[in-house]
């Protein structure tokens, strides 16, 4: 999402510089002194650079939260009485009470500290609203650049199954408990005439495929590079995925793009990129029975299929790509730098 971001910024026009390539994603809670450390050395690397090469306009974060707090933007705002911006910042209260409070309290601080807090979804907004006045929060919606996947259809046959996609990495945590839902709902499945493809790899990937074991409909594509997965996105009939706590999912618009309407979880962010019952189809977060029902629903019904797939390009073309993002984006901007 950060290189949409950049892809953005550039399409409006703006000169975007990299400054820093410091990771502050943080493993442990124990590691906030020794992370914090090395930003502020690149705090004054990257200040002397500034004093001799000039400033820029305005300073963006992009992901703060407790996990990868802000030491740098922050900082250089502070240093150089720069607006400061974050982009997809988010807040939980509970880490204020746990192990991560004083990793919290920094990326707090940064919310704080910001002139404009740009978050993607309502979920994220509403707590980031906890920390700061409405003047400081505004919504940019998910968006993704469809100019990088070249969508060619090949011929298909008549009377062939309908073609299910599913696009996620093989990760614990989140990521495995919605393929556990994915093959739950698999098992659940009345209609026959549907093939399953998986398109993604990862750690975890001998424990994904255990699940789906016995299934001859389910095939592993491996993972794709951009052509490869333009290719499955258009190839297929709809994208099955039940993005349990997502934060919001790039593959929905880019499968929306394509033409597809999608399956999901009204989880996490998930509402803020599929359009329930236009685009797709959300069901309750962890229902796997609802999921399976919902599959059956499509691939029973090929005019519904239809109609809510041009519908799903529609909205991703016309309302999630890079050009009304970018001018969104530099509205937003513009207010801060000339407020």
């Amino acid at each position: 999402m950060a290189r949409q971001l950049i892809k953005a910024l550039q399409f409006a026009g703006h000169e975007v510089e990299l400054v820093s390539s410091l990771k502050c994603r943080l493993r442990t809670a124990g590691t906030l002194e020794r992370v914090g450390a090395d930003a502020r050395r690149e705090v004054d690397e990257i200040a002397a650079r500034w004093q001799q090469d000039g400033t820029p306009d305005l300073m963006m974060t992009y992901h703060v939260y407790y996990k990868s707090p802000d030491f740098v933007g922050s900082q250089l705002a502070s240093r150089f009485d720069l607006p400061f911006v974050t982009v997809e910042a988010s807040y939980a209260g509970k880490r204020d009470r746990d192990e991560w409070a004083a990793a919290q309290a920094v990326s707090s601080a940064a919310i704080r500290q910001a002139d404009l807090n740009i978050c993607f979804t309502d979920r994220d907004a509403e707590g980031v609203g906890l920390l700061v006045e409405p003047a400081k929060l505004a919504i940019l919606p998910p968006f993704t650049d469809f100019s990088e996947l070249v969508f060619e259809p090949r011929p298909k046959p008549t009377g062939g199954p309908v073609e299910l996609l599913a696009i996620a990495m093989m990760l614990k945590g989140n990521k495995l408990e919605s393929f556990r839902l994915l093959a739950e709902a698999v098992q659940r499945l009345k209609s026959q005439n549907w093939q399953l493809t998986i398109v993604g790899d990862g750690p975890v990937r001998d424990e994904v495929e255990a699940m789906f074991n016995g299934h001859d409909q389910v095939r592993f594509a491996g993972q794709m590079d951009t052509a490869g997965l333009a290719g499955y996105l258009a190839n297929s009939d709809m994208l099955v995925w039940p993005g349990y706590r997502e934060a919001f999912g790039l593959a929905y618009l880019e499968a929306q793009g394509a033409g597809l309407p999608v399956i999901a979880m009204r989880s996490g962010g998930v509402e803020a990129v599929v359009k329930d019952g236009e685009t797709g189809v959300l069901v309750d977060e962890g229902d796997a029975s609802q999921f399976a029902t919902a599959i059956d629903g499509l691939v029973e019904n090929a005019d519904m299929r239809e109609g809510m797939g041009k519908r799903a390009r529609a909205f991703a073309l016309e309302e999630r790509g890079l050009a009304p993002a970018s001018a969104r984006l530099d509205e937003l901007l513009r207010k801060v730098v000339n407020p």
